[in-house]
C-alpha cells in the first residue's frame, strides 16, 4: 500500500503531504508538520491528550487516520495563541494553575474550546461532564474547572462590551 496525498489545513496552514493511509492524525502533526503539542498519551481514545479541533470540533486525533482530514481544517494548541498572545484558555490555565506536568494540558484546552463554542456560560458540573474524555493524572480537576470557567468568563466580556456599544 503507497502513499497517499493529503491537504489539510492546519492553523490557517494549508499542507498537502503524502502520508501512509494508516498514518494516524496525531503521528501525522508531530511527525510530519512538527507540531508536537498534540501529544500521545494511549492510542486507544481514553486519554484525550491528543485531541485537536476538526473543523471547530474537538476530535481525539489517535483515532482518526490523516487521510480522514484530507480537506478539511485542523486547529492544534499551537494555533491558538495569536501576536505573541496567549488565547484565554491558556492565559487561565497559566494564571489559575491548571497544569502540573502539562502533558493533557494541550488536549484539556483543546476540548474545553470546542465544548465553549457551544457553551458559552458553563456551569462547574457541565464542565466536569464536558472532559470525560480527558484524563489528568497530576491534578484533582479542581483548577482545571476553575481555568475553564475563568476563560468561559473572559471570552464572553468582549461579547458583552459589542453588544453595550452598539
Amino acid at each position: 500500500m503507497g502513499s497517499r496525498p493529503v491537504s489539510v489545513t492546519v492553523n490557517g496552514i494549508a499542507h498537502t503531504l503524502d502520508v501512509e493511509p494508516r498514518t494516524l492524525l496525531a503521528y501525522f502533526l508531530r511527525e510530519n508538520l512538527g507540531l508536537v503539542g498534540t501529544k500521545i498519551g494511549c492510542d486507544t481514545s481514553s486519554c484525550g491528550a491528543c485531541t485537536v479541533l476538526l473543523d471547530g470540533e474537538s476530535v481525539k486525533s489517535c483515532t482518526l487516520f490523516a487521510v480522514q482530514a484530507d480537506g478539511h481544517e485542523v486547529t492544534t494548541i499551537e494555533g491558538l495563541a495569536s501576536d505573541g498572545q496567549l488565547h484565554p484558555l491558556q492565559q487561565a490555565f497559566h494564571e489559575n494553575h491548571g497544569l502540573q506536568c502539562g502533558y493533557c494540558t494541550p488536549g484539556m484546552i483543546m476540548a474545553a474550546l470546542s465544548y465553549l463554542q457551544k457553551n458559552p456560560e458553563p456551569s462547574e458540573e457541565s464542565v466536569r461532564i464536558a472532559l470525560e474524555g480527558n484524563l489528568c493524572r497530576c491534578t484533582g480537576y479542581q483548577n482545571i474547572v476553575k481555568s475553564i470557567l475563568a476563560a468561559a468568563a473572559e471570552l464572553r466580556e468582549p461579547a458583552a462590551a459589542g453588544a453595550a456599544t452598539r
